[in-house]
């Protein structure tokens, strides 16, 4: 079955992607990293690592530590401050031929539409994407877990920055996520990121304390795909008008369409960037082929194909 190539693209809201394969925050540096390795404009988009108003130097060490199908992280948005992600990181990353998805984070309300005022002065970002659920930092989650403080964000942001489209990136760790994404779309995101990584912990019984130099940390990696992908199927179904960006365990073609067809209009990889970084261009080439086995033309028409199925019985 051929495949022309605009059968790859996928739409986030005002945001046009010309395929549905984004690489996920904090997972793939700033790009210049992945520079040599893969052809980088044949990405669906680039999430660079979250940056904050201010710099910061992250938490403790060890920040990093292995799970059973997974990875638990606690790195604490360690970054330069925005100034220097704009001047020194944002100048190569137009050059690459992908959008630019810019994702920040903040300590306070204020700061959010702050940044958001600012990114939108500069040329290069094709969107922002509001880092509302990190479970790293002191009340990094705040702003996700109760649906009127999510809404006043992202409106807050969409106020300051009425020209670029917006996603809200959202934690699991809330009884329903649901009512958070509604929230987010109330306030005016063009798409919700689902989801942050699971609060985790990894203890050392022979030290008698946690592995990770911050305690608890975030677990990605294949072990939350499953949870992961409830998160996308509930919103999905509960939401039909809202795009979805969908986010966990991601790693190769047979997982790209478990998500699409559970109703996410695109996907971020992440975990996997670590230890195989060309699983994303893999997955690409492997899309026309899975598009064709599932009977459809484009990804469009993949999107939520699942999504009307009825328990039996």
């Amino acid at each position: 079955m051929s495949q022309a190539p605009h059968s790859l693209a996928t739409r986030l809201g005002r945001l046009l992607l010309p395929n549905p394969i984004l690489v996920a925050s904090g997972t793939f540096g700033y790009a210049r990293e992945m520079d040599g390795v893969i052809n980088l404009s044949r990405l669906g988009g680039i999430v660079p690592k979250t940056v904050t108003m201010a710099p910061r130097v992250g938490n403790p060490p060890p920040r990093t530590v292995e799970t059973s199908s997974g990875m638990l992280n606690a790195i604490g948005l360690d970054n330069d401050g925005l100034d220097h992600f704009l001047d020194h990181h944002l100048p190569y990353l137009r050059t690459v031929g992908c959008p630019i998805i810019l994702n920040f984070a903040a300590k306070a309300e204020a700061e959010f539409p702050q940044m958001a005022q600012k990114a939108s002065k500069v040329e290069g970002l094709s969107a922002l994407e509001l880092n509302l659920s990190c479970p790293n930092v002191a009340g990094g989650i705040d702003f996700a877990t109760r649906p009127e403080a999510c809404e006043r964000v992202v409106r807050s942001c969409r106020d300051a920055c009425p020209d670029l489209p917006i996603l809200a990136k959202l934690t699991p760790a809330v009884t329903d996520i649901v009512a958070v994404a509604q929230a987010a779309a109330a306030g005016g995101a063009d798409a919700v990121s689902l989801v942050n990584t699971f609060p985790g912990l990894v203890i050392d019984w022979k030290r008698r304390r946690p592995f990770l130099g911050n305690g608890v940390g975030g677990l990605s990696g294949p072990a939350i795909k499953p949870l992961a992908l409830r998160c996308v199927w509930n919103v999905a179904r509960a939401c039909p008008g809202l795009p979805i960006v969908g986010i966990g365990g991601i790693g190769c073609i047979d997982d790209v369409m478990d998500y699409l067809v559970s109703g996410a209009s695109a996907v971020q990889m992440g975990t996997v960037n670590f230890y195989d970084p060309c699983a994303a261009i893999r997955v690409i080439e492997a899309l026309p082929e899975a598009l064709a086995t599932l009977g459809v033309a484009t990804v469009a028409q993949a999107i939520g194909a699942a999504c009307g199925w009825k328990p039996q019985g």
